[in-house]
């Protein structure tokens, strides 16, 4: 029976003789029978990308020359509003600030907090607008390099596949489950999750992931705090603290809803296989993990699918075909688009795959098919009816979720990433 510790992988890792596989790569290796190449594994990289609300930044830079004002009363970044406090810093002309990855510009609903975390991450210049306690308003240009701490942080994160969402109603429904509203009478159907790459997932029995343990969020290093709000052992989430300061921008950013701006984010996390006991849950085909399907009027739960149908035999990307263009007066997959990753450059219709989402949608808004992708049905069981519904919009992005895996595969053997043990566990 196999049976080590972290620190016995940290050193094979250091002599290079350990084995590191992705978690779609143990899956591809199961799936062809080989389970001995699987029982050679010593660490599994894990992955989710998705919309992740509980998302913020703590922020903490200068504004202005130490004296020029007391207290800051309210303060803007690109519009956005920030939380001021807790910390006053009378008269030293600093500021510390809190964004919530949801809160929406006061005069653009279709920008918010998400959007102005990638740009910070970007390197560009944010617009700070701030007013004193006494009325007065500054303002300054700044980027992430000129601020001394920032912080990415979350209330809850990488839900362990969280839920497909429906609409049984007689009336459609704007929600931050959908980039346009949920039409009604079962037509259509959203999801979130990325199956059997999320990190709990395959560590359900939080043997590695625990308070302490490091991992990447948007490509940069940071460290779980703890579980999240909402957890539950059916759902668990986690949360987290990363510095946002070498930060990927593709892996970040922002998504237009129906309901408004959501705030999306990566995870990538290390799975040391410690025995026997945590390989049996790597490599847990998609077909073998549920999916609550729910209702968005009040939130039930009306069915149970698998994840084996929205990734298996689905388009991960969406493929385009410019010739097929019929030239709308307004491009309606352009005008919905959750990231506002479709323009026309030259005049022909194009997709910039450093915005793209994956999620799809724009596949079925077009009338002339220049965006194409599978996105699958979804079958399940309803008051002892089955009914199929179509997918139409992804709000988890597997593409990047795999890319970052790789990512933190090859840190790890190139030793740039090192395992850290838990110090405190996290229970079920």
């Amino acid at each position: 029976m196999m049976k080590r510790t972290s620190a016995d992988i940290r050193k094979k890792i250091e002599k290079g003789e350990a084995v590191v596989m992705t978690a779609q790569e143990v899956s591809d290796l199961l799936s062809r029978g080989d389970e001995t190449s699987v029982r050679e594994v010593d660490v599994v990289t894990t992955g989710t990308r998705g919309i992740m609300s509980g998302t913020y930044a703590v922020l903490s830079f200068p504004m202005t020359a130490p004296g020029l004002f007391d207290r800051a009363e309210r303060v803007t970044m690109n519009g956005v509003p920030a939380i001021v406090g807790p910390c006053p810093n009378e008269r030293l002309g600093v500021l510390d600030l809190m964004v919530f990855g949801t809160s929406v510009n006061e005069s653009d609903p279709r920008y918010g907090g998400g959007h102005l975390f990638r740009e910070l991450m970007e390197g560009k210049e944010i617009e700070v607008g701030m007013t004193a306690d006494d009325g007065r308003e500054f303002s300054r240009k700044i980027t992430l390099e000129d601020m001394p701490f920032a912080r990415m942080m979350a209330t809850r994160n990488a839900f362990r596949n969280y839920r497909a969402v429906v609409n049984t109603g007689d009336a459609p429904v704007r929600t931050i489950f959908h980039a346009d509203v949920l039409r009604p009478g079962l037509r259509e159907l959203t999801f979130s999750g990325c199956g059997h790459l999320n990190p709990l997932q395959n560590d359900p029995e939080l043997r590695a992931i625990g308070i302490g343990t490091r991992v990447l969020v948007n490509g940069g290093e940071g460290f779980i705090t703890g579980k999240g709000t909402r957890t539950s052992p059916g759902s668990p989430n986690l949360t987290m603290v990363a510095d946002m300061k070498g930060m990927d921008p593709e892996m970040a950013g922002g998504f237009i809803t129906s309901a408004g701006p959501e705030c999306t984010v990566s995870w990538a996390v290390p799975i040391p296989i410690l025995d026997d006991g945590m390989l049996r849950f790597v490599g847990t085909p998609d077909s073998s993990i549920g999916m609550p399907i729910t209702d968005i009027k009040d939130r039930d739960q009306v069915g149970t699918a698998d994840y084996s149908q929205v990734w298996d035999g689905v388009s991960a990307t969406v493929s385009v075909d410019a010739s097929a263009c019929l030239e709308c007066i307004e491009c309606e997959a352009q005008e919905k688009c959750p990231t506002a990753a479709i323009d026309f450059p030259g005049g022909l219709p194009s997709i910039d795959r450093h915005l793209c989402f994956n999620c799809g949608f724009c596949s079925t808004m077009c009338r002339g098919e220049v965006f194409k992708a599978d996105l699958g049905r979804v079958r399940f069981e309803m008051e002892g009816q089955e009914v199929e519904v179509p997918v139409v919009c992804r709000q988890s992005d597997r593409v990047r979720a795999l890319k970052l895996a790789e990512n933190l595969k090859e840190r790890i053997l190139d030793g740039s990433f090192v395992i850290t043990d838990a110090v405190e566990r996290l229970h079920p």
